[in-house]
């Protein structure tokens, strides 16, 4: 396995600094295209971001065992020929295996980070499996398995040299493939997805004070492990479909038009009750009702389809694209739009959840029909608009608290405290936010933090003297501007979005 943690490096270097690929992410992609809505939604509720990560180590090793299983054939019947003869065999070998391997992922997946054509493939498979050849060569010169172990004499006019037998050879690849494969892990994994940042404070001033998140927070849900990496100077808006003008917009004549700024918050259809998949940003770009005006839509156009770089599609109906919210973004919280979310242009909806907000967008198709999306055609709702929540972020403990850097905690003093939260219901604002702490016999209303815009999630807070030590059970709902009151019922996130009231539990003693 050394030399297939050397070849896996390799392919994985020429991917993240040239774009070639790189068999573990195809894997990757593959397996989360054919994979249904209902098992997904499981996946991303319970591992939330991690669940392609812990996908893609997966791959990763598995990656490793096939190396290690071609070694293991290959060496035995390697030994027979000379050197000379080894290391291309071994090359030629690894590389039909995963040329073979990658042509079967390319057409499983709908989605690629970087586009992929098969001469490119070619060309982009050689370098890492000439390695695997190459060090597998290098290993049976070098560190030939001890006489009567493999059966195999020395090669004629082969010079004595070190022999090793089958522990100590395998102990030494061993040692190979968790090194490469270690370091492999740590920067292609672990700088993918940041850990937690404790912010220090109280709670509530620590809550207050990251109404917007950073970028570096803000959550991430998509289905590429490396994002698109797209060059502003040969990218292109095309603006397409039922328009009596079709309109193909560079970066500058975007960015050129008249821009908006607004506030919007956006959550995950994958989010569970007291989920951190939610965040809020500064959004700056142009309105998407100016570029379809520009276009001319047709009276009898119904639907307008996002399309990205990355393959990926979403629709929402024309009349949604039409509202003054609905923008094409191209800067988050007064930076350039980073590259993880969308870079150069992703679309902004309000009132639709995560997965209608299109990144990468590269494509405006206007159409007279209702589309199935990529996570639609997998089950997920075409009219994912956002459900009536809330969430307590302190006291207790929840995954929410790790969105605000709040270190979690379920230990009360008796005496005067705190209980805050979030709640959010998309652009239909926040009416009324209440907390129960008996079992929803009473509820006390809580105080409204005024939002930073109709879009965004509202602050609440609220003050508890418990009257006893002991277990309690604190929950919270909130009522949308309609009057909607939050439903109780609970439902898991597939295919609308998840339901139900955010219920901590906290222990309040008497010291």
């Amino acid at each position: 396995m050394g030399a297939g943690a050397v070849a896996l490096a390799a392919s994985y270097l020429i991917r993240y600094s040239l774009g070639g690929v790189f068999l573990p992410e195809l894997a990757v992609n593959a397996l989360v295209t054919q994979t249904p809505g209902t098992v997904e939604s499981v996946l991303v509720t319970n591992l939330q971001s991690l669940a392609k990560y812990s996908a893609f180590t997966g791959a990763i090793a598995i990656n490793l065992l096939l190396y290690g299983f071609l070694a293991y054939f290959m060496t035995a019947v390697g030994r027979r020929t000379s050197y000379a003869d080894r290391v291309p065999i071994y090359s030629l070998v690894a590389y039909a295996v995963t040329l073979g391997l990658t042509v079967v992922f390319l057409e499983l997946t709908q989605v690629l980070s970087t586009p992929q054509s098969i001469p490119s493939v070619i060309i982009a498979l050689l370098p890492s499996q000439f390695l695997f050849g190459f060090t597998l060569g290098a290993a049976d010169k070098f560190m030939p398995i001890q006489k009567g172990v493999i059966c195999e004499p020395m090669a004629p006019g082969r010079q004595p040299g070190k022999r090793f037998d089958r522990k100590r050879r395998l102990l030494i690849e061993a040692g190979v493939a968790t090194a490469v494969g270690g370091v492999l892990l740590y920067y292609g994994v672990n700088l993918l997805f940041p850990k937690p940042t404790i912010i220090q404070g109280s709670d509530e001033s620590t809550l207050y004070s990251q109404e917007v998140t950073p970028n570096s927070k803000f959550y991430r849900v998509d289905v590429n492990i490396f994002p698109p990496s797209v060059d502003t100077n040969s990218w292109s808006l095309r603006v397409m479909g039922l328009v009596g003008n079709p309109l193909t917009l560079n970066y500058a004549q975007l960015t050129g038009m008249n821009s908006v700024q607004q506030y919007n918050t956006l959550e995950c259809v994958s989010n569970d009750i007291g989920g951190d998949l939610i965040s809020t940003a500064k959004w700056t770009g142009v309105k998407l009702k100016d570029v379809l005006q520009a276009a001319g839509v047709q009276s009898d156009a119904t639907y307008v389809i996002f399309g990205a770089a990355d393959g990926y599609d979403v629709g929402i109906p024309l009349e949604r694209a039409l509202l003054d919210g609905t923008i094409l973004a191209y800067q988050m919280n007064d930076a350039p739009l980073p590259q993880e979310h969308g870079y150069p242009i992703r679309a902004i909806v309000p009132g639709y959840y995560g997965m209608m907000n299109c990144k990468w967008v590269t494509t405006i198709n206007v159409v007279n029909y209702v589309h199935q999306g990529y996570w639609q055609q997998r089950g997920w709702a075409n009219e994912a608009q956002y459900q009536t929540g809330s969430s307590i972020v302190t006291p207790g403990i929840s995954q929410i608290d790790d969105r605000f850097g709040i270190p979690g905690g379920s230990q009360l003093s008796l005496g005067q405290t705190p209980i805050a939260g979030i709640a959010f219901a998309g652009d239909r604002g926040i009416e009324k936010v209440e907390v129960s702490t008996d079992g929803g016999n009473t509820w006390v209303p809580a105080s409204l933090k005024e939002p930073l815009s109709g879009y965004t999630w509202v602050f609440w807070r609220t003050e508890w003297n418990p009257p006893t030590a002991g277990q309690y059970k604190i929950e919270v709902r909130a009522t949308d501007k309609t009057g909607a009151v939050q439903t109780a019922i609970m439902t898991d996130p597939f295919p609308s979005g998840a339901t139900g009231y955010h219920i901590v539990n906290v222990a309040v003693t008497s010291s």
